[in-house]
């Protein structure tokens, strides 16, 4: 189970919604919604306001109680966590295509959250241009990656590491043959 309750949040509501067989389109008519609001929540990128979780709880057909049954906030001690590689969730975005994302870690740190990833992008993996509700932190760990924003692309090589406003539309790239990977480390603010 994830650590950080946004994160047990986001995947207790995609895994319903597949569990049910209900498109997001499907789910966000029901919750009266947007489809691209239901993938943001559904991928972490932003935070459901109290409302509006209810409303897509109630378009899943499921009791509250039974929604947050499992959903634990990170009340233990913080000093040291450590996660086995075998540990590592995957998961997939809406629209991308060659993406591998595996989920090392998210944590709860003094009202902030860390969300550490390893993303894997095949030779022709594709996603449009996205936006997150975070910093992002990249470090390449082989291939070659370009990083595309609205005015500009920077190329990144292994070694290479770059910090940005996620909130800036961008998208990586993968430039080589081969698969390419980096560490991404999200830092979601607290919001006041």
């Amino acid at each position: 189970m994830e650590d950080d309750i946004l994160i047990q949040i986001s995947n207790q509501i995609k895994d319903r919604r597949r569990e049910k067989n209900i498109t997001v389109q499907e789910l966000a008519s029901r919750a009266n919604v947007s489809k691209g609001l239901i993938s943001q929540i559904e991928n972490s990128r932003t935070i459901p306001s109290l409302i509006v979780l209810i409303d897509i709880i109630k378009a899943l057909d499921i009791d509250m109680n039974v929604f947050f049954k499992n959903i634990h906030s990170g009340g233990k001690n913080f000093p040291l966590i450590i996660r086995r590689q075998a540990e590592y969730e995957h998961f997939e975005k809406e629209h991308a295509e060659g993406f591998h994302y595996q989920r090392i870690f998210t944590q709860s740190i003094k009202n902030s959250t860390v969300d550490i990833v390893i993303l894997e992008l095949e030779a022709d993996a594709y996603r449009p241009m996205v936006e997150t509700e975070a910093y992002e932190y990249k470090y390449i760990l082989n291939g070659s990656i370009e990083y595309r924003f609205e005015d500009s692309s920077f190329i990144l090589h292994k070694g290479d590491s770059m910090l940005f406003d996620g909130r800036l539309s961008h998208t990586p790239r993968n430039t080589g043959s081969e698969k390419a990977s980096m560490l991404v480390i999200y830092f979601f603010e607290e919001k006041a």
